[in-house]
């Protein structure tokens, strides 16, 4: 019986000569695995019959979206994960849940190695083999682009000489990786980090610079979770999909930055996030609302140590687990409303309402009808910085000796 190897699928170029290059390599039957994240363009099945006509002895196509969006997008959008503080960890996000499913499907297949399409100066390829590691130990994986000589020529040449039914565009200057949760650009021109991003790079979100309407929008959360969007029932997927359409009509989330890789080199990428920078905006604007000082505190530290985690491919290691635990008891109190106005590029919260909120209208008022006690203030003030006026005693002390 021949070995059996689960190739994680694309569609695109390199998994599709990867199909036939592992099956000449290793004498191997490739089971094709393809999952949907909702990046859009190609159907499905027809992803799933170009695996078959490349060479492979069985192809699956998995319907993800749900699943993406209920058990990483939302666990994302609690933690308001933001990768140096502006990235919100689109690619990051499907590789454990694309990972998840490669075991399953090896388990499924009796298969005893994974491949996948990574190169070796990216961090997907860290994402997909410490994920797999994680959840099945003795599978092997093998990286054809990284490890056989696979250059993208040597593919062009080996898919024309196959007869391989793909669709090569040989000038495309950009690499672009997309799921519900947001688009990634690289490569090309871009890679001069001097040039500027131009419109066609783009692709999720239009130019914030047309004159068009503000749209206002007024998001429900329970729990931290959004349930309603203008007072209508949405779930986890609609709610991304909904706000990737009206947030991206008004050129919001889109990102420009260079980061820091984990393999240790700094990359420049343009990413598109419209629904998930416009959740994480209402969200942070929430928790703000309802979230007790020191418990917001450490948890913004929390949120970036999350965000670090998942980004360096650790979604099922044991301290992201119990961060994932922190995270989940935060947002208890995180309930209610925020109403943001969506246009030139930006989402603009507006306004709040929580039963749940902690602001105190009588409290904060300066006008007539204020409850705080201010005769309280002036020990409080003396008590809190007692420690402070004793060091700079201290120290006021030494220097006269010093200077005596």
């Amino acid at each position: 019986m021949k070995e059996r190897i689960v190739l994680a699928y694309s569609g695109g170029l390199d998994t599709s000569v990867a199909i036939g290059w592992i099956a000449e390599e290793r004498n191997a039957d490739i089971i094709a695995v393809a999952g949907d994240v909702g990046q859009g363009g190609e159907d499905m099945e027809v992803i799933r019959e170009r695996a078959l006509a490349c060479g492979a002895a069985e192809s699956v196509v998995l319907d993800l979206k749900e699943e993406f969006a209920n058990d990483f997008c939302l666990p994302a959008l609690q933690a308001n994960a933001l990768y140096m503080d502006r990235y919100p960890v689109v690619s990051a996000l499907s590789r454990p849940v694309l990972a998840k499913h490669l075991v399953w499907a090896a388990q499924e297949y009796g298969a005893t190695t994974v491949a996948h399409g990574c190169t070796g100066k990216g961090n997907d390829q860290v994402r997909f083999e410490v994920g797999i590691g994680a959840l099945a130990p003795d599978l092997d994986v093998i990286a054809p682009v990284r490890d056989s000589g696979m250059t993208r020529d040597k593919a062009i040449e080996f898919a024309e000489r196959r007869g391989l039914p793909i669709d090569v565009n040989k000038k495309s200057p950009y690499s672009i990786d997309q799921n519900v949760w947001g688009r990634a650009c690289e490569t090309g021109f871009l890679e001069d980090i001097w040039n500027g991003p131009i419109e066609d790079v783009y692709g999720y979100t239009s130019d914030p610079g047309i004159e068009r309407d503000p749209d206002e929008v007024v998001i429900g959360f329970e729990h931290g979770v959004p349930i309603t969007i203008d007072g209508s029932q949405v779930t986890m997927l609609k709610a991304i999909q909904q706000l990737n359409a009206r947030a991206g009509a008004q050129g919001i989330g889109r990102i420009d930055m260079v980061e820091d890789r984990l393999v240790g080199i700094k990359s420049r990428e343009v990413y598109e996030a419209p629904g998930a920078m416009a959740l994480i905006t209402a969200h942070m604007e929430l928790e703000n609302v309802t979230m007790e000082r020191d418990l917001a505190r450490f948890k913004r530290q929390t949120d970036q140590r999350w965000g670090e985690l998942v980004y360096d491919g650790l979604w099922f290691s044991p301290l992201k687990r119990s961060l994932d635990a922190f995270v989940q008891e935060s947002q208890k109190h995180v309930t209610g409303e925020i109403r943001m106005t969506l246009h030139g590029g930006r989402a603009v919260v507006t306004g709040r309402r929580s039963n749940e909120s902690l602001y105190d209208f009588e409290l904060a008022t300066y006008d007539t009808g204020d409850t705080y006690d201010q005769t309280l203030a002036k020990g409080f003030v003396s008590i809190w910085g007692m420690s402070s006026r004793i060091a700079a005693r201290r120290d006021q002390h030494s220097e006269e000796i010093i200077d005596d």
